[in-house]
């Protein structure tokens, strides 16, 4: 059986050189025509192994290698890793985390081991940047030991400082051990780090060669091809001119023919079946995505490879589903792509909606909601639309009236719903900034929630009536006070040392200004309705809110003041004579 090239997923924290690297290795500017030099689209290229045998000269001498080359894949984001899937599991068999060594690690960095680990992928770090260390000598296309031997000793040795950094933050964040490639003696159980530079090419052959390496050394068994109908995964679904819809896709396993009839996942219920009108190939060391030259037209072509397929009815393909060529009972393919295409996310009677825009990145980021133990109710692709904002509100947690939409619009009427019904939507087409600006919110709403809660719950406070500060005898009885502990708001009752009731706060008042409460150490006018000086009340005495006794259990839930705690205590005494066991 033949060996097809292994697929090797770029992966890594935005801006750390990603897709740079790759325009190294291709002779190719795909970044500079990037929106903001950011990828905006999963690109795929075929490097071939004579390429890689002309890079890596120095390296390989005369030895030869069974792999025919590398499929790189390069994505927008490290969800694009679990977007792109097989039947088995991920699409790529192997994956380059690449990290700014400048910068070390980020979030996306972070949330792209955890995912290589879930999915259990061989992969490498390029510990990308090394020509941005102050001093550095550019060698291009040098080997890494011939790019250092260049070097000042000062820039070696803060190259090896970083190096050594770099792999403490990635075992204390991450529990790896890693280390760079040339020291490791058993790669099983250490990741390799390659420091290369992306601009200039410096350890690019290494990086190579470690690939081709790794991937002929613990994957020759996987790689094996077998004769039999193509499968694959679908990259990108994008019009083109003259031909109509199109999808870029991935083939990994068997073989797929102009003519060929098609099962492809949907963003819709059923899967679509068409037949196949053309295939386009990039050429060599070209991107799939922004092409240089014009793809070759194919009549077949074998795992693995990234190919543009041409059909009707492709319009609602999914990113990230399958594409099966059809051999043998249909209605069981298509049985087995609905099933494939159902999102495996475990649900909770309450939690945050969400909406994106692929199975995978969907459930991607439910392994990082998983992490952050925030439960998932309703997880699907699409917009978001009224009905979502409409069941989101009915949440009974505040922190769950939430919505997601990850890669993914929001309908005109869920905007106005969302609005009117105060549902928070955070839209964003990077994961981690998704969930970073809803722990803020978290935070800030859950302050509000307090304080909301805090202007229906009676808490404790406790005042002494001050001398010479009598202004109305009655109807209502206005004097001043001094908060002693806690606060005080209009609307709460209030009873003497002795357990007796005096009336109820009418109104608080600070000079001409009027308070919705009073904390402790203020001095304020209130007005008591239903109490006479000389008789419910008098100078210096001491009043205490009267707290309901089902407040007084609420009153578990929150972090209470230590003076708060003490005129709990202390009504608690006064209200157990009556009831002994009152707010027990």
């Amino acid at each position: 059986m033949a060996i097809r090239h292994p697929i090797v997923s770029v992966m890594g924290h935005v801006d750390h050189g990603k897709s740079t690297i790759l325009d190294m290795i291709r002779g190719t500017e795909v970044v500079s025509r990037e929106a903001g030099g950011i990828t905006q689209h999963i690109g795929a290229t075929d490097v071939p192994i004579e390429t890689i045998y002309k890079l890596c000269g120095p390296l390989i001498g005369d030895h030869k290698f069974s792999v025919p080359g590398l499929l790189f894949i390069d994505t927008p984001g490290h969800y694009s890793f679990v977007t792109l899937r097989t039947r088995g599991g991920a699409l790529a068999d192997l994956a380059v985390l690449v990290i700014d060594i400048n910068e070390g690690m980020k979030p996306q960095t972070i949330e792209s081991i955890n995912i290589l680990k879930k999915f259990r992928t061989p992969f490498l770090i390029a510990a990308n940047k090394i020509d941005l260390i102050p001093g550095w000598r550019h060698e291009e296309w040098k080997t890494f030991s011939e790019a250092v031997a260049a070097q000042d000793p000062r820039v070696a040795a803060e190259l090896e400082e970083k190096i050594y950094n770099l792999s403490g933050k990635i075992f204390d964040k991450c529990g790896l051990s890693a280390d760079r490639f040339d020291k490791i003696t058993d790669f099983t159980k250490t990741v390799a780090m390659v420091p290369i530079s992306g601009k200039y090419g410096e350890g690019l052959p290494d990086l190579l060669l470690m690939l081709v390496g790794l991937a002929q050394r613990f994957l020759g068994e996987d790689l094996r091809t077998e004769e039999g109908p193509g499968e694959g995964t679908v990259l990108e679904v994008k019009e083109e001119r003259g031909i109509g819809t199109a999808i870029d896709s991935i083939i990994y396993r068997g073989t797929i023919k102009v003519g060929d009839q098609i099962v492809v996942s949907s963003v819709k219920d059923e899967p679509i079946v068409a037949k196949i009108k053309g295939l386009q190939r990039p050429r060599p060391l070209d991107e799939i995505r922004d092409p240089t030259q014009r793809f070759e037209r194919a009549k077949e072509v074998s795992a693995a490879a990234g190919i543009r397929i041409i059909a009707q009815g492709l319009e609602t393909a999914m990113a990230g589903g399958s594409i099966r060529v059809v051999k043998g009972n249909l209605e069981e393919l298509k049985d087995e792509i609905r099933k494939e295409s159902q999102i495996k996310v475990e649900l909770a009677a309450e939690g945050i909606i969400v909406r994106g825009d692929a199975i995978g990145s969907l459930e991607a980021f439910a392994f990082e909601a998983k992490q952050d133990d925030l439960p998932i109710r309703k997880i699907d692709i699409g917009n978001v639309t009224r009905k979502d904002v409409v069941e989101a509100s009915h949440f009974a947690d505040p922190l769950h009236r939430a919505i997601f939409a990850f890669n993914v619009d929001i309908n005109e009427d869920a905007k106005s719903e969302a609005l009117s019904s105060g549902i928070k939507i955070f839209e964003n087409d990077v994961m981690y900034r998704l969930l970073e600006d809803y722990r803020t919110w978290c935070k800030e709403r859950t302050k509000e929630v307090e304080v909301e809660q805090r202007l229906e719950i009676v808490f404790p406070g406790k005042m002494v009536i001050m001398r010479d500060h009598i202004f109305r005898v009655s109807k209502p009885a206005i004097v001043g006070v001094r908060v002693l502990a806690g606060r005080i708001r209009p609307g709460q009752g209030l009873v003497r040392q002795d357990g007796k009731e005096v009336g109820r706060i009418k109104s608080i008042r600070s000079g001409e200004e009027s308070l919705k409460e009073a904390i402790a150490g203020a001095e304020v006018a209130i007005s008591i309705d239903d109490a006479i000086v000389g008789r419910q009340i008098d100078v210096e005495d001491v009043l205490l809110v009267d707290i309901p006794e089902s407040h007084a259990h609420e009153l578990a839930n929150y972090a209470l003041k230590q003076d708060e705690i003490e005129v709990l205590e202390q009504l608690a005494v006064i209200k157990r004579k009556e009831k002994p066991f009152w707010g027990r």
